[in-house]
């Protein structure tokens, strides 16, 4: 029983991948067709641009960097390449992530509506935030020239638990705020909330959607077969040779 639940790899990242193009995907369609599309003028069109950068960065780009070292192509050979790439997709997420936050507060600002009042906005800031600390914690650790090695050894496993405690943040923030916007948007008439309009089927389901590719995520993280064989690698030898030195 246990061979027949041993899923390759390689598989299960394109079912991976699949699905987040699927939650990106989802909503997208979500703003465009029940929201009233997309703008940069201070509506609520304006507005729709957070959702899907937030899904997008903080939790289908972020889940695609935190896997970049179970590939198998990434377990033998220079290690500097996929270190590179990890941490760009990481910084394309960050960069996704604050202008979707520039988005909500944009909006805001031009209705009057107060900020970081709920709880979705402070575990989103909060998510953010521990974000961009994990980030430059990572560059300073792996990639600049002089982190010592027993430095690098050290900082791992922080690196590792709070990579996945973002994601399943980042997770939770997204359902959270779509429940949020559900019940700020579904109030009236045949529209509301507890009526289960195909809206709120739509946006439901782009929620559990979310939290499958967060915790699927994760258990690949977690998966002992799937890791990178540690390995007495040179790393700080190829960035001083990257970076001339």
């Amino acid at each position: 029983s246990t061979a027949m639940l041993d899923v390759p790899f390689l598989p299960f990242c394109a079912f991976l991948g699949t699905l987040g193009l699927l939650c990106v995907a989802m909503v997208g369609t979500w703003c465009q067709h029940w929201r009233g599309g997309f703008s940069l003028d201070g509506s609520s069109r304006t507005f729709n641009w957070h959702p899907v950068l937030m899904v997008t960065g903080l939790v289908v780009l972020y889940g695609a960097a935190a896997l970049v070292y179970r590939i198998p192509n990434t377990w033998s050979g220079p290690k500097l390449p996929w270190k590179v790439l990890h941490g760009s997709l990481a910084l394309g997420a960050f960069v996704l992530t604050v202008l979707g936050l520039a988005a909500v507060f944009c909006f805001h600002n031009s209705q009057g509506t107060p900020n970081m009042y709920s709880l979705h906005s402070w575990m989103g800031l909060g998510t953010v935030l521990l974000f961009s600390c994990q980030w430059a914690a990572g560059f300073g650790a792996f990639l600049l020239p002089w982190a010592p090695a027993w430095l690098r050894a050290l900082y791992k496993p922080i690196h590792v638990f709070f990579g996945s405690t973002i994601l399943m943040l980042s997770v939770a923030s997204c359902m959270s705020g779509i429940n949020e916007k559900l019940f700020f948007s579904l109030k009236n008439g045949t529209t509301a909330y507890k009526l289960l309009p195909a809206e709120a089927v739509f946006a439901n389901t782009l929620g559990l959607l979310i939290l499958i590719f967060g915790v699927l995520v994760v258990g690949a993280l977690g998966r002992p077969s799937w890791k990178r064989p540690d390995s007495d690698s040179l790393d700080s030898h190829q960035v001083r040779d990257a970076l001339g030195g």
